[in-house]
């Protein structure tokens, strides 16, 4: 959280650059533009597994390659720009049974961060108004177990610390991926623990540090999350407003309520084309009938123009492959699966859940947008004008309206806010499927 200042103003680093860097916890955060030269180093730690080939589009420094135990290879090229901070392209998935890696994003970043607070009178766009990609924060060993931790060179960046050890690779457990007990037939107990890639850094914006965590699971889900944490601001605390909670003893230091409105930005390549198309998925569910059950019925729309949309009960969309199917002759697709949101409705741009514009390379940020020339509108809203989808690029808003707690100091815990995307018929069956059950694909039938 900043100190107090006028709206536009920077915030306030919460810590001299020399007092962190001497205390291990970061220095400032580098943003690897797409033409800058930058090495990415390893550090203490290094998962187990072969050096990468260059993925397509990148060298081989700027490729993270990843096959997980459970038998699925995850492909990307990073980059770090100077507002957005890690942008990762060309991200291809390939499970076991695949000849090839399928391609599922030409990019993936995050859109913004918007932070209003509940007094009216501070306002921030974290990405594009404040110091986001240059508080690049130092990562420790311990802090990134079992990966490898390489450099960033920063643009525009403390040029006496240049380069941060701030990008973490590494892989995690995620629990069951799935059990089945075979009652019919075998009577053996199916189960798999599934295996994630992470790919993360931490940036610092005044008293917060934001971790930007992308975690790519064996199964084809990817999940964006973006984790506040940090310190609570005692700048804030203004028990004269009537806003906030107490924090502390009695009822002296009240921290001012805020809202964290994070957006994504993904532009989806499935199968290596752009030409993806989308479509809303809406269920209607019957009052019961007589001695009948409710009934439910689902109808797809077809989005063909650029869209604003929110979600509600049965409600959902798909991005479909318009050049790839899978094995049983199913268009390849990916499932936005949205995470729990808290609606900001102070701003146009957030009074929507989804957008879905038609790409423009100066589109980058979903409001406080600098890219484009002059007299072009500045925030996603503004973008969605009709205009015919042939290239769709989807931004998702997930708001967290921030209500602190005696518990957030000190240090503040984690808040995660996100989405996720599934995939829908990329494969013709789970992709972690044992041998012993890939011929149960359709109808079941009983084996002799």
């Amino acid at each position: 959280m900043p100190e107090k200042h006028l709206p536009g103003v920077v915030r306030p680093r919460g810590r001299g650059r020399a007092a962190r860097k001497a205390a291990a916890v970061g220095v400032s955060l580098a943003a690897l533009a797409a033409g800058a030269t930058t090495l990415a180093g390893p550090a203490a730690a290094r998962p187990q597994t072969a050096p990468a080939a260059a993925a397509p589009g990148c060298s081989t420094a700027y490729t993270i390659e990843q096959k997980l135990t459970t038998g699925t290879t995850w492909r990307m090229c990073w980059r770090y720009d100077s507002k957005a901070g890690l942008v990762l392209e060309n991200i291809s998935y390939q499970p076991k049974g695949e000849a090839k890696p399928i391609k599922v994003l030409n990019s993936a970043r995050l859109g913004q961060i918007h932070v209003p607070y509940d007094d009216g009178k501070h306002e921030y766009y974290d990405l594009t108004g404040q110091d986001f990609a240059q508080e690049l924060m130092e990562l420790s060993p311990g802090e990134c177990p079992g990966g490898t931790i390489k450099t960033v060179k920063v643009p525009d960046g403390d040029p006496r610390h240049p380069n941060v050890k701030g990008l973490c690779t590494t892989t995690r457990s995620r629990g069951h991926a799935y059990r089945m007990h075979d009652l019919f037939q075998s009577g053996k107990t199916y189960q798999q623990q599934g295996k994630d890639l992470l790919v993360y850094t931490v940036n610092q914006v005044g008293w917060y540090e934001y971790i930007t965590e992308w975690r790519f699971q064996d199964d084809g889900t990817i999940n964006m999350n973006v984790g506040a944490t940090g310190s609570l601001s005692f700048d804030d605390y203004n028990a004269q407003d009537g806003r906030g909670w107490p924090i502390g003893k009695g009822a002296r230091d009240y921290a001012t309520s805020h809202s964290h409105n994070v957006f994504w930005r993904l532009d989806f390549g499935l199968d290596g084309s752009s030409k993806t198309k989308v479509e809303q998925y809406d269920s209607t569910v019957s009052a019961p009938a007589g001695r009948e059950g409710p009934t439910a019925r689902t109808t797809r729309t077809k989005v063909g123009k650029e869209l604003a949309g929110d979600y509600k009960t049965y409600r959902w969309w798909r991005v479909v492959s318009a050049t790839g199917k899978n094995k049983d002759g199913h268009a390849r697709s990916y499932e936005l699966v949205p995470g729990p949101t808290t609606k900001y409705p102070g701003r146009s741009f957030t009074k929507h859940d989804m957008y879905v514009t038609e790409y423009d390379k100066c589109e980058l940020f979903a409001s406080n947008n600098p890219s484009c020339a002059s007299g072009h509108p500045k925030s996603v809203d503004k973008w969605v004008g009709g205009q015919a989808l042939t290239h769709p690029v989807v931004w998702v808003n997930v708001g967290f309206h921030h209500i602190a707690r005696d518990e957030d100091q000190q240090p503040m815990p984690v808040h995660w806010q996100g989405f996720s995307i599934a995939p829908r018929d990329v494969t013709a069956m789970n992709p972690l499927t044992p041998k012993e059950l890939a011929w149960e694909n359709g109808h079941w039938e009983w084996r002799s």
